[in-house]
């Protein structure tokens, strides 16, 4: 699953931006600045970052940016997009091992990149790690749902996930603060058959180090 999964996201690189918006839109990053009072100058971190969509929003507000991603296709594509920019850096890296140093970052922030990673748990540990003392963590995914075909065709490691789950993994990382609920709108897919349509709900997670 986990060679499938990489596999995927580097195809679909040069497509993401595009299928990108059938799945969340703005309203979901929107949501995670404004839940982490993000403030211009500061350091974030844009775990699992794809294409650039957290990091777009960041520039706009006038972050700098550490995106990291496993796939080396999606990075490339992000460093054509913000060549402009000389305030992003790329690092590849994994869930469980982060490239970036402990306490390192204003605020961590991950979209859609939970119900990927292997190990839930160590990946929100590895993201509260690099951030600084006060710092904030956002992370915006899928609430748990039966749709088998986001697994099959877009090579999800999680159906979603409890919420209650997520707070309890929030607090085992040494967050405080932490407040879990609903983004608003919600995670549109249509499987390849067409025969079937995800409409999922998306939460909001959110922990001060």
């Amino acid at each position: 699953m986990e060679i499938d999964s990489k596999g995927y996201f580097q195809e679909v690189a040069n497509q993401w931006d595009t299928l990108r918006q059938d799945f969340f839109n703005e309203e979901v990053r929107d949501k995670a600045y404004e839940v982490a009072k993000v403030k211009e100058g500061e350091l974030a971190a844009d775990i699992g970052a794809g294409t650039g969509f957290i990091t777009e929003g960041l520039l706009k507000k006038g972050l700098k940016v550490i995106a990291v991603d496993r796939s080396q296709e999606m990075l490339e594509q992000m460093k054509q997009k913000f060549s402009s920019f000389e305030v992003v850096e790329y690092r590849q890296g994994e869930a469980e091992c982060l490239p970036i140093e402990d306490g390192a970052v204003d605020y961590t922030m991950a979209n859609m990149y939970l119900h990927h990673v292997e190990d839930p748990l160590v990946a929100i540990k590895e993201m509260a790690r690099v951030i600084k003392s006060g710092g904030k963590l956002v992370i915006t995914d899928l609430d748990e749902h039966k749709f088998e075909f986001l697994k099959t065709e877009h090579h999800d490691r999680w159906m979603g996930f409890d919420r209650k789950d997520i707070e309890d993994w929030f607090l085992k990382a040494g967050l405080k603060n932490v407040v879990v609920d609903c983004v608003g709108g919600n995670c549109c897919a249509t499987s390849s058959c067409g025969c079937e349509k995800a409409d999922i709900s998306i939460f909001i997670a959110y922990g001060e180090k």
